[in-house]
């Protein structure tokens, strides 16, 4: 056990112990939470929202499916997975319960309340018995992981054989000179528009920071394939700013 607490992992481009990543990660969007959907449209100028739905659109899913969501914040990625399938259900897992309570408010204008659970949880140590869900989803959650591996590993404990995991996060744009407009763009004027929007320019300096850290599309792949599953793929979105993978519990 101490051997585990001694090691380091990174938060954004800063050295840390591994036991103190999941505190600092919670403290970021503890930070950011009133203001994060907002921050989101205004960082990819409303992009992530298209993203979003590709990314269900390549999911399909079907009526009575049973989601996770994990590091599903306030519910984007379930409210538009319940839309699509006509009538499901929807667990939604994050580390900070300030996300999870915009997320309830969100359901309850919604009228989906009676559709969604939400939990407190961590990614990597998931409260859920085995084979019980047909979706898992993480969206620009996994890099915030301080083990995606153990994560990878426990969403295909999570889920019935035949069931699929879907991760949307930031990735590598593989053009050299389209990846430096894009650094350009994301370490000079993010961390500004987080602190005239949100107050709050450090917690989006690291957001900014923990994407660069982030496993490209090709490594990011393979650790999915380590994790048990199979048909693993990937799709470019908008030049591999983002970046879409899919796999199955076979």
């Amino acid at each position: 056990m101490s051997k585990s607490l001694n090691k380091k992992t990174h938060f954004g481009f800063e050295t840390i112990n591994e036991k103190e990543k999941a505190g600092r990660v919670q403290g970021v969007f503890n930070s950011v939470s009133s203001k994060y959907d907002m921050m989101n449209d205004v960082m990819s100028l409303g992009v992530h929202r298209i993203w979003k739905d590709m990314m269900i659109d390549w999911l399909a899913p079907r009526v009575d499916q049973k989601l996770l969501d994990v590091a599903g914040g306030t519910g984007d990625i379930a409210f538009k997975f319940l839309e699509r399938s006509g009538f499901g259900h929807a667990t939604v897992l994050d580390l900070t319960s300030s996300m999870l309570t915009e997320g309830r408010s969100r359901a309850e204008a919604k009228q989906m309340a009676n559709q969604m659970k939400w939990v407190v949880g961590d990614a990597m140590n998931l409260p859920f018995e085995d084979n019980i869900f047909d979706v898992y989803t993480i969206s620009f959650g996994i890099r915030n992981v301080t083990r995606p591996q153990e994560a990878l590993k426990e969403a295909y404990r999570v889920l019935k054989p035949g069931g699929r995991i879907m991760v949307l996060e930031f990735s590598q744009i593989p053009v050299p000179l389209g990846q430096w407009f894009y650094d350009r763009y994301s370490f000079n004027l993010i961390p500004k528009m987080g602190e005239i929007i949100a107050n709050d320019r450090s917690s989006y300096q690291y957001l900014v920071e923990s994407i660069r850290k982030f496993p490209d599309q090709d490594i990011f792949l393979g650790m999915i394939e380590s994790a048990g599953f199979e048909n693993v793929k990937y799709r470019n979105l908008t030049l591999g700013i983002a970046c879409l993978h899919s796999g199955w519990k076979i």
